[in-house]
């Protein structure tokens, strides 16, 4: 109930911010698209049949994904490519170019998932299989970037075509250019950032906070109970090998083994729900919230070179005429950046409530559902042990 309680104070945050919609046609369109004409969903992603490689050089797994679509954009309707995690990397990389304010789904991390530390077992394997099969089909789903090109190659192109396309991104040069531009906005800082985006900022720190906490207390909920199941493991054995000393208690002593090993199957089966299904909806979440983070610095920074060339204006630091026309261009860039950012805020929160507030109901569903299996389970045996003492006093008084 303790992480409910958090759960809950988030959604009420989370409702008690609404940031205007943008009116871009095209935003307009592909939000209408979204929200009311899922059944046309025309983008079918699965990532499957992970391969392990190893080289002198490296060890690596690939990823089969497998594309159906009806999009007449497509050359055709359905795509097969193997990809690699740095793959992957390089993807959500160029969303982030093409689209600084947009939420884009995280990654899992690139070794350690659920606190494993072996980078190659089976379990870690398909952890990671089913989180980058979520990254694509959230990427799908999102009514700006299921449309990006870098997306449409990473999905369609042979692995050398993907190579070549790698290298017809932006010059070392450039790319630096970027860099150092974006750290001297961030230390300049924003002077003053729009109401909303700070209380979207609040919001995101807040939320970042609780989500943390909450993925730490649902860890230390299932290794407890893993601790729990593998005691009870060695209970059922114990009391079958005490019936073979005890004559008058063999078959109560079975009996309770029995109850026992029904018990750990369903505390098993629990366990797996637990594994598979709130834990890693939870922790997607943690890195949302930092994905949220850097957002809002991608959002701040282009502010802030807005900022710094009306403040050059302003004490006629250099050429009036060039800094009004970068000043125009800028404008457009941060409303634009502004009115994507919060479209997609509204949607992004949207979806947590949707994913949080399932995973948690599915959950709570489950443990009722194995505590009515593992209380139905001992009541019959009790109800069973009550009616052979009632035959055995009958007996007994005739």
């Amino acid at each position: 109930m303790f992480e409910l309680d958090f759960l809950d104070a988030s959604l009420m945050d989370i409702n008690s911010f609404s940031p205007m919609m943008p009116t871009s046609p095209l935003s307009m369109i592909n939000q209408i698209k979204f929200e009311d004409e899922s059944d046309l969903k025309d983008l079918f992603i699965t990532v499957d049949e992970p391969e392990s490689y190893v080289t002198t050089i490296e060890t690596f797994i690939t990823y089969r994904i497998i594309t159906k679509t009806s999009r007449g954009e497509f050359d055709s309707s359905e795509f097969e490519v193997r990809r690699r995690y740095q793959d992957f990397l390089w993807l959500k990389g160029k969303l982030e170019e093409a689209h600084p304010t947009l939420i884009i789904p995280p990654l899992p991390e690139k070794f350690i998932v659920k606190g494993m530390v072996e980078r190659f077992n089976d379990d870690f394997i398909e952890t990671r299989k089913k989180a980058l099969h979520k990254f694509l089909n959230r990427i799908a789903d999102h009514p700006t970037l299921t449309f990006n090109e870098d997306f449409k190659v990473f999905l369609t192109a042979q692995a050398w075509e993907l190579s070549s396309h790698k290298k017809q991104g932006p010059g070392l040069l450039s790319r630096m250019g970027q860099t150092v531009r974006a750290v001297a906005s961030s230390f300049r800082g924003v002077k003053n950032r729009p109401e909303e985006f700070m209380e979207m900022n609040n919001f995101i720190e807040i939320f970042s906070q609780k989500i943390n906490l909450i993925d730490k207390i649902s860890q230390r909920i299932y290794k407890e109970e893993r601790e729990y199941f593998e005691e009870m493991k060695e209970y059922g054995p114990i009391h079958v090998l005490w019936s073979a000393s005890e004559e008058d208690l063999v078959d109560t002593l079975k009996g309770i083994a029995s109850c026992i090993e029904k018990c750990c199957k369903a505390t098993e089966k629990q366990m797996s729900g637990l594994s598979e299904a709130l834990l890693p909806a939870v922790h997607e979440y943690v890195l949302y919230s930092e994905m949220l983070m850097g957002v809002m610095k991608r959002r701040d920074q282009i502010q802030a070179e807005l900022d710094s060339k009306v403040e050059a204006l302003t004490y006629r630091k250099g050429d009036t005429d060039l800094l009004t026309e970068e000043i125009g261009k800028l404008e457009d860039k941060v409303e634009c950046a502004n009115n994507a950012l919060k479209a997609d805020w509204e949607r992004w929160k949207q979806n947590m409530q949707n994913d949080i507030k399932s995973a948690f109901t599915d959950m709570a569903e489950e443990n009722i559902h194995y505590y009515e299996q593992c209380l139905a389970t001992w009541e019959s045996f009790l109800t069973t042990q009550t009616d052979l003492h009632i035959e055995e006093d009958s007996e007994d008084k005739l």
